[in-house]
C-alpha cells in the first residue's frame, strides 16, 4: 500500500505511521487550540498556513467569493473542479468567502482577527490599510495577535510597493545567476523548477510565527513580522553569499557542480547518470579504489579537497571517463558499499511510486467534500509525542464558511443568511 486514506472533516479520525487510526479529539497536536486567519493566497503564504495545519492549528483560509485563490484556476492538471497547484499548498485548511470590498466584509475580518491568534498575508503593501484592515488597529484591538505580512520587498525601503513573483524573486535575488550550466557549456540563467523563492519564504514565516509565539507565552504580546521574498532568497543563499562576501569572487553557474568541494556533480555512465557527492578526503579515497584509482588518493594534485578544486577539469575528467565504463547500477551498489553518497538521477514519477516511497509513506490519500481521492505529499517532520495531522484535503471554495462564522464568531443562522443575501460571504 502507497497511500494512506484519510475521511476529511467532520469525520475527526486520521490515519498515522503504521496505518493505526486515533480519534483526533484525543490527539495531543503540537498546535492544538490555536487559530490562524490564513488570508494568503498563491504559494508563499498558504505554503506557511498549511504547515501551521499540518502541526495541529485551525486554519482557516479567507478567499474572494466566486473565484478564491487564483491557483485555484491554475491548471492544467484538475482533479474534480480544483487544480494541482492549489491542491499543493492548501490541505488541513478550512475554506471561508467573504467580500473584503464591502464594509460589511472588512468587519467580518476585523472581527476574526479579533478571535484569531495569527494573521497571515501576503498582499501587496498598502493593501490591508485601504480595506480598513491596518494592522496597528487590528493589533490594538486584539494585542496577543501575530500578523505575518509576506510581501515581495518588505514594508520598508524603495521597493516597498512593487509587486513581486516567485520567478522574478529569483532572478533578480542572485539564484538564477547560480542556476544552470556554465556559459561556454552552452548555458544560461535558469530557475529552479518549483517555485523555491515563494517556499522558502513560506519556511522562515513559519518560523518566525512559531518564535512569536513562543515571545508572547513570556510577554503576552503579539507583533507584527515582515518576510520579504527578496531578503529570503538573498538569506539562503548560503555559501555562494558567503563564498563572495569572504573571496570577493562573484559566483557563477557550475550546473551540477559543487563551488566548494570535488568530485560533487552528475557524471554519465554506460547507462544513464549518476550524482556522486564525495564530502571529505576519506570518501574520496574510498571513491578511488571503488574505480580501482587508488593512486589518485595519494596523487598531491587530489589527495586534498583544496587540491582537487585547483584541479578540478584534469579530475573531473579522469572520474567522467571511468563511471562511463559501467552501468549506474553497478556504481551505486559499489558506493553504497563503501559508504559514498551517491544516488540515481530519479524523475518526479519515480520518486512518487517507488518502493521507497512506500516505505515511507510520502504519498496520503485525503477525501474531500466532493468525494473525490485528493493525492498529498507528507509533510517530512515526524514528532513523537505531537504527530503531524493529515486531517482535511483542500477545501472546497467556501466550503466551511457558515462553520467558521458560527465557531468563531458565534453568528446566528439569521446573521449567515443576512450577510449572504448582501454577498458579503458565498
Amino acid at each position: 500500500q502507497s497511500a494512506i486514506s484519510v475521511r476529511t472533516h467532520p469525520a475527526n479520525l486520521i490515519r498515522l505511521a503504521g496505518f493505526f487510526l486515533y480519534p483526533v479529539a484525543h490527539m495531543t497536536t503540537a498546535l492544538k487550540k490555536l487559530r490562524v486567519l490564513d488570508m494568503s493566497r498563491i504559494l508563499a503564504g498558504p505554503w506557511a498556513g498549511q504547515l501551521l495545519g499540518d502541526y495541529g492549528a485551525d486554519v482557516v483560509k479567507v478567499e474572494r467569493p466566486g473565484s478564491g485563490d487564483d491557483t485555484r484556476q491554475w491548471g492544467p492538471p484538475w482533479l474534480g473542479s480544483e487544480s494541482a497547484y492549489f491542491l499543493c499548498t492548501n490541505r488541513n485548511k478550512r475554506s471561508l468567502t467573504v467580500d473584503m470590498g464591502t464594509s460589511n466584509g472588512q468587519q467580518v475580518i476585523r472581527e476574526l482577527a479579533g478571535a484569531a491568534d495569527v494573521l497571515l498575508e501576503n498582499f501587496k503593501v498598502g493593501t490591508l490599510e485601504r480595506y480598513g484592515l491596518d494592522p496597528v488597529d487590528l493589533l490594538a484591538a486584539n494585542p496577543r495577535l501575530i500578523i505575518c505580512s509576506i510581501t515581495a520587498f518588505g514594508r520598508s525601503g524603495s521597493r516597498a510597493a512593487q509587486p513581486g513573483y516567485d520567478a522574478m524573486i529569483q532572478a533578480s535575488g542572485g539564484l538564477m545567476s547560480i542556476t544552470g550550466p556554465a556559459d561556454e557549456e552552452g548555458g544560461g540563467p535558469q530557475k529552479v523548477g518549483v517555485a523555491i523563492a515563494d517556499i522558502m519564504a513560506g519556511m522562515y514565516a513559519t518560523t518566525a510565527i512559531l518564535a512569536a509565539l513562543h515571545a508572547r507565552e513570556q510577554t503576552g504580546r503579539g507583533q507584527h513580522i515582515d518576510v520579504p521574498l527578496y531578503d529570503s532568497q538573498v538569506a539562503w543563499l548560503a555559501n555562494q553569499s558567503m563564498n563572495f562576501l569572504v573571496g570577493g569572487a562573484v559566483p557563477g553557474r557550475m550546473g551540477t557542480a559543487h563551488p566548494n568541494l570535488v568530485p560533487y556533480q552528475a557524471f554519465p555512465t554506460s547507462d544513464g547518470n549518476l550524482m556522486l557527492a564525495v564530502g571529505n578526503d576519506r570518501q574520496f579515497a574510498a571513491c578511488a579504489e571503488c574505480l580501482e584509482r587508488e593512486e589518485l588518493a595519494y596523487d598531491a594534485k587530489f589527495a586534498t579537497n583544496k587540491a582537487r578544486i585547483s584541479n578540478r577539469i584534469e579530475l573531473i575528467d579522469i572520474f567522467r571517463n571511468t563511471l562511463q565504463l559501467r552501468t549506474t547500477a553497478h556504481w551505486l551498489r559499489v558506493f553504497a558499499h563503501a559508504g559514498i553518497p551517491a544516488g540515481p538521477i530519479n524523475d518526479v514519477g519515480e520518486v512518487l511510486s517507488n518502493e521507497y516511497a512506500c516505505e515511507r509513506q510520502l504519498v496520503r490519500h485525503l477525501e474531500n467534500a466532493a468525494g473525490d481521492s485528493v493525492p498529498t505529499v507528507s509533510n517530512p517532520v515526524s514528532f513523537t509525542g505531537t504527530p503531524v495531522t493529515y486531517i482535511s484535503a483542500p477545501p472546497l471554495l467556501g466550503e466551511h464558511t457558515d462553520e467558521v462564522l458560527s465557531e468563531w464568531l458565534g453568528y446566528s443562522a439569521d446573521k449567515l443568511a443576512e450577510l449572504r443575501k448582501d454577498s458579503v460571504i458565498q
